[in-house]
């Protein structure tokens, strides 16, 4: 992978996919899935009061953040402010 460090209060994420099935076994469609709002923290920016760091899971704000494809993968750039727990 392509060397992404991102400014300031943003935050470099992979998104974690949702489960393809439902608990009782149904094999949900890609147009029937939410959105996921789950990801893997890749590259934090140089902003001291950031609170995560490279490695962690977080939850962060639906539609937010500005995708991005590096070597073929997506990623997310979130602000800090996009970012809404640490799992």
């Amino acid at each position: 992978m392509r060397k992404i460090l991102p400014l300031e209060d943003r935050i470099l994420v992979k998104v974690l996919r949702e489960e393809e099935k439902t608990p009782s076994g149904i094999i949900l469609p890609d147009v029937a899935k939410e959105k996921p709002q789950i990801a893997e923290v890749i590259e934090v920016g140089d902003d001291e009061s950031i609170k995560v760091k490279r490695g962690d899971k977080i939850i962060f704000a639906k539609y937010s953040g500005t995708e991005i494809k590096i070597d073929g993968e997506d990623y997310l750039i979130l602000n800090k402010s996009d970012i809404l727990a640490k799992i």
